[in-house]
């Protein structure tokens, strides 16, 4: 589950483009990386490299929030305006470990001969200088329980409590393809035939979810779990940018009761809402992906959305 770039690294050189889609005009994401967990858990050994606009990079930041994690591990915010050279790093935010100018040098660094897309999030070995993992759902794990005996003024005492990791598991393999992918799915999709099904698909598994989530708070219960901070960046990003930009619009988020509710709970959590920035996400969507939006105008509404998300639960 890894943000995808504008173009890619083969063999250590760069090549600008975006991704081919399949001969039926589908959008298929390519699995993460490096799939490696932390060994010697030691504060200020690792870094995480984020853009705030990815929902993939936002759990990530989300579960170092909850668990108390900021003085751990250090966090570089690459710009939201990603051009063909992909990825590149604020002047005032510049990369801890390079010095780098753009994230494909993060990737180089590990792997002088890399292969493959450069995607956020990134979390970083700083002693054996190379990528521990670049895929976000087992980079919110290893926060939540490898780094828990750093976990200073934790919001919760886990996200993945033992007895609950099944059916959080389950609850992330099943809103993963047709919801957090589903979106890019659709808004990336090069056929009706694709984009409608990929449309379809969404919307059936958000009613699934507005459902279910009339019977309890979260998707695992009464407790805020992983699986709830897979779910929420998608769903604060879906009026915002994936109702337009991506087509998803048979419905607002806020048209499903219970979802909506959820995103509300989910952002009035101070430590939560602190890691959203709603200017940052709408730049970069409607920005950076000219292949959806080739006059890169970045629309000024909705402009009740911030108000809206404070609305009483």
């Amino acid at each position: 589950m890894v943000r995808q770039g504008m173009g890619k690294l083969v063999d250590g050189v760069w090549q600008s483009g975006w991704y081919a889609p399949t001969k039926t005009g589908a959008f298929e994401r390519p699995d993460a990386t490096y799939r490696n967990r932390v060994t010697d858990v030691v504060a200020g050994r690792y870094h995480l490299y984020v853009a705030k606009a990815c929902p993939w990079a936002h759990r990530t930041l989300i579960t170092r929030a909850m668990r108390g994690l900021e003085h751990a591990i250090g966090v570089t915010t690459v710009d939201p305006h990603m051009g063909d050279d992909d990825w590149a790093f604020k002047p005032d935010d510049p990369d801890p470990v390079g010095p780098a100018t753009f994230l494909r040098e993060v990737y180089l660094r590990a792997d002088p001969k890399f292969t493959g897309r450069v995607t956020v999030p990134i979390l970083w070995d700083k002693e054996r200088a190379t990528i521990v993992n670049n895929e976000s759902r087992e980079i919110m794990r290893m926060l939540d329980v490898d780094f828990a005996k750093l976990s200073r003024h934790p919001v919760v005492d886990t996200l993945a409590p033992e007895p609950l990791r099944p059916a959080i598991d389950r609850v992330l393999d099943a809103i993963y393809q047709p919801i957090n992918n589903g979106v890019y799915r659709a808004g990336f999709a090069t056929s009706q035939d694709a984009y409608d099904a990929a449309v379809r698909t969404l919307f059936d598994a958000l009613a699934h979810w507005d459902t279910e989530l009339a019977k309890r708070p979260f998707t695992c219960g009464d407790r805020m779990t992983e699986a709830d901070v897979a779910l929420f960046p998608t769903c604060l990003r879906f009026d915002l940018v994936y109702y337009a930009h991506f087509k998803c619009n048979l419905k607002r988020l806020r048209d499903h009761e219970h979802l909506w509710r959820f995103t509300r709970r989910m952002y009035q959590t101070p430590a939560i809402r602190a890691t959203c920035d709603l200017g940052e996400i709408k730049t970069h969507y409607y920005w950076s992906q000219n292949n959806v939006n080739p006059t890169r105008i970045i629309p000024i509404g909705p402009s009740e959305y911030a108000r809206d998300l404070e609305a009483p639960l």
